[in-house]
């Protein structure tokens, strides 16, 4: 399960926590311009905006879990289960499997405007990658730094929801998120006051009870709300250290930690975290065993060629000896 985000100050910012209970070996990756871009039912794109993102590069084509271009347009994809469904192929529709949504409309677009009327045509159609990489129940968060919406593709079709909000978590569907936030709308930031009745007097013991009842627990509605109130309370200075932290500590909030959440095939944990300045092209991560953050500038390679940059993972923690 994951959290995206969507932020701005001077600049925008977007990013997301991958929470899986294995790796694989993804890498922050850079899509060149003139890098063929593949699909299996739509024409290949032999030039595109350039890309920079984390992605599981595999015979070279690079499987993306969020990326931006370089126009400041950026998508993630998302674990969707028991919700997503992918139709057959349609003859009257731009055709793309999961995995090539997220290329195909960042290699296009500028901008989300762009995006959804790209949208309006496309069939997300089953289709695996490979036999030993079957197609993954998503949905997606795109954003650019005048707003965000959310992709998915149900049994009723593709749905694209406007994203007040700036968040996405998994399932279920987005707009249950969103009506289920109505549960919270007595939660402030300021300090509590007593509405609980006039018969007597209440008075607050600690700081912080304004937010009492903020869920707290991993599940992806809890942490759509928690990370939505933290995204829209917390306060912000506008230099790119501040606005990068700040997007940091915000993913902490509903980061996963191994042992918390099992699954069948061990614990989910957050793989990563990733925070892009999109308008600038810096892309920021940090890993779970790594919490030190690490930079990929994709304006510091050759964005005309037509090769794959990728930078493995820094895992091991960094630590700075003070004396």
């Amino acid at each position: 399960m994951c959290t995206s985000l969507s932020f701005k100050t001077k600049d925008h910012y977007f990013g997301r926590n991958l929470d899986y209970e294995f790796s694989y070996n993804e890498t922050v990756t850079i899509t060149p311009r003139n890098f063929i871009l593949k699909f299996r039912q739509v024409e290949e794109l032999k030039t595109h905006y350039a890309l920079i993102g984390m992605a599981y590069v595999c015979n070279n084509y690079p499987l993306y879990y969020d990326a931006t271009n370089e126009m400041g347009l950026s998508i993630a994809g998302l674990n969707f289960p028991k919700f997503a469904y992918y139709h057959d192929i349609k003859k009257d529709k731009t055709n793309l499997a999961s995995f090539e949504l997220i290329p195909y409309i960042l290699g296009k677009c500028k901008n989300v405007s762009e995006a959804k009327s790209l949208l309006e045509n496309i069939n997300i159609y089953l289709d695996d990658f490979s036999s030993s990489l079957p197609s993954s129940p998503l949905h997606w968060m795109i954003a650019d730094k005048d707003c965000s919406i959310v992709v998915e593709s149900t049994k009723d079709g593709l749905k694209i929801y406007d994203n007040p909000v700036n968040v996405m978590t998994n399932s279920p569907t987005f707009d249950f998120h969103l009506l289920n936030l109505t549960h919270y709308m007595g939660i402030t930031s300021n300090i509590a006051k007593n509405n609980f009745t006039q018969q007597f007097n209440l008075e607050a013991y600690s700081r912080g009870n304004g937010s009492f009842g903020l869920p707290g627990d991993l599940s992806s509605a809890s942490r759509f709300v928690r990370a939505a109130f933290t995204l829209n309370n917390s306060k912000c200075g506008d230099s790119e250290e501040e606005s990068v932290g700040h997007f940091m500590r915000i993913l902490n909030s509903v980061a996963q930690q191994k042992g918390c959440c099992q699954v069948e095939h061990g614990y989910e944990y957050t793989i990563y975290s990733s925070c892009c300045n999109t308008s600038k092209g810096i892309y920021y991560y940090t890993t779970y065993n790594n919490q030190a953050l690490i930079a990929v500038d994709m304006h510091k390679v050759n964005l005309d060629c037509n090769k794959l940059f990728n930078y493995p993972l820094k895992t091991k923690q960094l630590i700075i000896q003070d004396n």
